[in-house]
């Protein structure tokens, strides 16, 4: 008997994933957490069945959200990231020394528990000594955070446990929290199937609203809901497409990202940008 993983993307298109086994599941206080094994995807996390990441893709997700931001300031020291259980983002920003302080804010223990356990591709830097881990609601903690020169919001999509995340209020608190030349990132979603289109527009109306500087970019992750995905950028003086020559010199090892995607990922397709403008 086959197994296979099936998640809706919209409501007549689907994307299924053959199985091998199941590896973990639990119910937390928040949502369900599913680990399988695939022959094509290997290992992958799903969050109340909604794919979460996968072994074969991750990179490029957490590429993007963390080499963007680092590209153009590579001096930064102090970062917040909210979300991102996988530790997937922790991992990227690890490679930078410079670095010294990483605060990561994640309302559910038990993934990260089962993503140290079952899931040590992403989440082999949830050890580094910089780090400390906060397991609280990530929309309480930034409300009281300072002096941060980067901000990496890897939340669940905006109708689930990360609903806070993606609130003007929230956005708000996160422009107090940084330094002047602060930068914050988050997952905007899919532009393709309507629902996620419009959500995406939500989100990206409240960033452009508190940041005087902000933009969207975007990137090819084939598990997602059509696999193309879209970020949001938003800074107080730091233009996203201002990349330092610094960066080039840190020789930092990536998979995706490159300075030379990083100026194209900026330029959308006219229908993305005809809705967030």
């Amino acid at each position: 008997m086959e197994l296979w993983f099936t998640e809706n993307h919209s409501e007549y298109a689907r994307m299924s994933i053959k199985v091998d086994k199941h590896i973990y599941g639990a119910q937390s206080e928040f949502q369900r957490i599913d680990i399988y094994e695939s022959p094509e995807f290997g290992r992958f996390l799903t969050l109340d069945g909604l794919m979460m990441m996968t072994e074969k893709d991750e990179f490029a997700y957490h590429e993007m959200m963390v080499h963007v931001p680092m590209a153009v300031n590579p001096g930064i020291e102090r970062v917040l990231i909210i979300g991102a259980g996988d530790g997937g983002v922790v991992r990227e920003a690890a490679k930078y020394r410079g670095i010294t302080k990483m605060d990561m804010v994640e309302i559910d223990e038990q993934v990260v528990d089962a993503c140290r356990k079952y899931l040590t591709q992403t989440s082999s830097a949830l050890d580094d000594p910089r780090l400390d881990i906060h397991f609280q609601d990530g929309l309480r903690f930034v409300r009281h955070a300072r002096d941060y020169d980067l901000i990496i919001v890897d939340s669940t999509d905006a109708d689930g446990p990360g609903e806070g995340l993606f609130t003007r209020e929230f956005y708000g608190n996160c422009y107090n929290a940084m330094r002047d030349n602060g930068i914050l990132v988050n997952q905007l979603g899919s532009p393709y199937y309507a629902a996620d289109a419009a959500a995406m527009v939500r989100a990206y109306g409240k960033l452009r609203h508190v940041f005087g500087i902000h933009a969207a970019y975007q990137a090819h992750i084939p598990t997602y809901p059509s696999g193309h995905w879209i970020f949001g950028y938003g800074a107080k003086n730091l233009q996203p497409t201002a990349i330092s020559p610094d960066w080039e010199k840190l020789e930092i090892q990536t998979k995706y990202y490159n300075t030379e995607l990083h100026k194209g990922c900026f330029a959308l397709p006219n229908y993305v940008r005809d809705m967030l403008t």
